[in-house]
């Protein structure tokens, strides 16, 4: 067997991510470093500041260091890495490599999140780029540097788990007191005063009403969105564009009505900062009364009835439920007379000119026996609704004296009794609750209790609503009829979402 012969290669010294050329000095490190501070407060901007100049001096004074940059990210979160854009620019001049050293203050300043503080380094490390934590003394191309390491990212993962759960429990606190806290720059309608306290701007509390009465009168909220859009007004966000999603959260929001509903959303998880909807996980608290109104609670709970029934749709007697869409002012108002289903707007063409016709939706469902509703075009409608109009019109005394007599019994009907028997039933249970029960089986007990009352008193409230409902559209009819002594000439879109509900479309009677 041949003799085996070994020829040895010798290291090639590094700095950093290249090799040292043979025969030439050695050249200069070159470090950077990173800080951060983890507020806004004003005491904490000084300490940003003092990193800063502290290690701008200590690298540009020690002997074969080249400074690089100080890379400092200011009053950002380091629970993860995804906001803090100095550090990730750090990280991308690394893997270019224009950096062998980062000098850093200690591993809670690099990153709180095990995971990511780990994934980092040993990042650095495949590229030979070394970062020392100077409170820990710990540099991580040491032998003893990644054990050192992943102990101590460990112990600041669990600090700011610590300082998480602080956090938690002082907005819990606050919201027991009843502080209501709301990012007025963003909120449509509001501003607030020298004190804190939520006021009504004027000009933006006139959008919101719009928002609401169109609503009320029919408007989608795409469609809303589109006016609003059209007409160059701003949202919250100081935007001309607007999205659905923005009409419907103003549309649903309690504190348009003076009140304030506390830990809508709660945090799952303290690293990724995750959010998600309260769904009865952790407690709420309502607040009645905290700032000035800008929408009255009746109108706010007839928009609330009515987009319970947009999202519930309309069960016709085929079985089928027919869901809102608003394409006009006669959509969902229209009935056949023969089926009871809904009547649906198509177009056609005739001599080259687009025109809108309504029919009934059963007439090509294969599975309801023919209909024999008949089509009939939208000018028709808008003609018979005008000539009811007028009729109303001429005949006001007599109309006036019918509307108060039903006027009467509708509001007669309305008792509040009970309402405010289930609402002094609730304040009681309320301090029961905030007293403390004596231990978990008696919270569920009276937490279920609470529920079965608060849910009795929603069906209460929505009973007297409707009536309400009815007490209002009597008024806005006396209302039109006190409004216009004389004949309408022209049909009237506003109108006819004012003051009709649902109109049936009588089957002939020849055929």
């Amino acid at each position: 067997m041949p003799n085996k012969k070994m020829k040895i290669i010798p290291a090639r010294r590094h700095i950093g991510s290249k090799p040292i050329p043979f025969e030439e000095d050695i050249p200069k490190l070159r470090v950077a470093a990173y800080c951060r501070v983890s507020t806004e407060y004003e005491e904490q901007n000084s300490s940003y500041q003092t990193q800063v100049s502290h290690y701008t001096n200590y690298i540009l004074n020690h002997d074969g260091w080249d400074l690089v940059k100080v890379y400092a990210d200011d009053g950002i979160s380091g629970t993860n890495t995804k906001k803090r854009e100095q550090f990730n620019q750090m990280i991308e001049d690394c893997m270019a490599g224009k950096i062998d050293l980062i000098i850093t203050k200690s591993i809670s300043r690099f990153a709180r999140n095990t995971l990511d503080c780990l994934h980092y380094i040993r990042q650095l490390k495949e590229k030979n780029i070394a970062v020392y934590f100077e409170k820990e003394n710990i540099k991580t191309t040491d032998a003893k540097g990644e054990v050192l390491l992943t102990i101590m990212a460990s112990l600041a993962q669990q600090e700011s788990q610590s300082l998480s759960q602080n956090v938690k429990l002082g907005l819990q606190y606050r919201y027991q007191q009843g502080k209501v806290m709301v990012n007025h720059n963003w909120f449509l309608g509001y501003t607030k005063d020298e004190d804190g306290h939520l006021i009504v701007d004027p000009e933006q509390a006139k959008i919101v009403k719009r928002i609401y009465y169109e609503y009320l009168e029919g408007y989608s909220c795409k469609q809303i969105a589109r006016r609003l859009t059209a007409d160059g007004i701003p949202n919250g966000a100081g935007n001309t564009k607007w999205g659905d999603s923005n009409i419907a959260s103003i549309l649903k929001n309690e504190k348009y009505i003076g009140d304030a509903l506390l830990q809508k959303s709660y945090t799952i998880d303290f690293l990724t900062k995750k959010r998600i909807r309260n769904q009865g996980i952790m407690p709420q608290y309502y607040i009645k009364d905290d700032h000035e109104a800008i929408i009255p609670k009746e109108l706010f709970r007839r928009v609330q009835e009515e987009r319970k029934r947009r999202r519930a749709g309309i069960k016709v007697p085929c079985g089928k439920t027919r869901h809102f869409n608003n394409t006009s002012c006669f959509s969902q108002k229209v009935f056949c007379g023969d089926c009871g289903d809904i009547y649906q707007r198509i177009f056609y063409k005739t001599n080259g000119k687009r025109k809108a016709r309504w029919r009934c939706l059963s007439i090509h469902d294969r599975d309801i026996p023919n209909c024999l509703g008949r089509t009939i075009s939208e000018e028709d409608l808008k003609d018979v609704c005008l000539k009811a109009f007028n009729e109303i019109i001429q005949s006001g005394k007599k109309f006036q004296r019918q509307l108060q007599n039903n006027f009467s019994k509708a509001i007669s009907k309305v008792n509040e009794d009970q309402l405010n028997k289930l609402d002094r039933e609730l304040d009681r249970l309320q301090i029961l609750l905030i007293n403390k029960v004596p231990n978990s089986l008696d919270y569920e007990k009276l937490a279920d209790k609470i529920s079965s009352i608060q849910h009795e008193r929603d069906l209460t409230e929505e009973s007297i609503g409707k009536q309400m409902d009815n007490a209002q559209k009597h008024v806005d009819l006396q209302n039109f009829i006190s409004k216009n002594s004389k004949q309408l000439n022209e049909f009237d879109e506003h109108l006819v979402r004012q003051l009709i509900e649902k109109s049936p479309f009588m089957k002939p009677t020849t055929s």
